[in-house]
């Protein structure tokens, strides 16, 4: 990675936020409403990634195919929208980052497969004006491993690939932004892991937030 930087993009459940507990706690109410068994931290981690109806579509034991599917979902979606900050946290470093990242004058984004207002609240909330750019799954846009969110927020923010570094804690973020031709750091923090980042290509991984902050300056030498 030889070019300068001056935008970084984030996923935002594994990289920037833990949300897992929420998530959790969503997915168990709408399956103890229809009946169906609970599903444990460990299940709902391997079952994210690919936005909320396909994480509906895991734990239901017949996938979409279960008759009350779409009632599942809305259900899901209706709880976790009034409880998503009951126990989501930022990880260690990610605020003293950005805060870093934007007095060196970088360009901030989120690009999420979770749905786009939950996106937007959560940036808001927890991140304020740190974040420039905030693009969550809508029925414009479609989901991550396509390009298209990446290329959304490169638009909006008014720059251009060679600009952009991408981190991501998941397979699905590798491939996101290598479709989209930029270079992916693997948050080895988040759902993942090492293991999983290393086997999807990850152009990099760092251990803890702040050492991107120095892999930007070795960059610049």
């Amino acid at each position: 990675m030889n070019t300068k930087r001056s935008v970084v993009l984030f996923d935002l459940d594994g990289t920037l936020l833990n949300t897992l507990a929420d998530l959790r706690e969503a997915v168990n109410y709408a399956l103890r409403e229809y009946g169906y068994p609970l599903k444990s931290m460990e299940e709902i981690r391997m079952s994210v990634g690919n936005g909320v109806g396909k994480l509906m579509e895991r734990v239901l034991p017949d996938g979409k195919e279960t008759s009350c599917y779409e009632q599942c979902l809305h259900t899901f979606r209706t709880y976790y929208s009034e409880h998503m900050q009951d126990f989501t946290r930022p990880y260690p470093g990610v605020c003293e980052l950005l805060t870093a990242l934007k007095k060196k004058g970088f360009r901030l984004g989120i690009v999420s497969n979770k749905f786009d207002a939950a996106v937007k609240a959560l940036s808001r909330d927890y991140f304020g004006d740190l974040i420039d750019v905030a693009i969550g799954e809508s029925p414009e846009v479609r989901k991550k491993p396509a390009p298209d969110c990446v290329l959304e927020a490169i638009r909006l923010l008014g720059a251009v690939k060679e600009e952009v570094l991408y981190v991501g804690d998941s397979d699905v973020d590798v491939a996101t932004a290598h479709n989209a031709g930029i270079p992916c750091i693997g948050a080895v923090w988040g759902f993942r892991g090492r293991s999983v980042l290393l086997k999807a290509g990850a152009d990099e991984l760092i251990g803890n937030p702040i050492e991107l902050l120095q892999l930007l300056e070795n960059e610049k030498q």
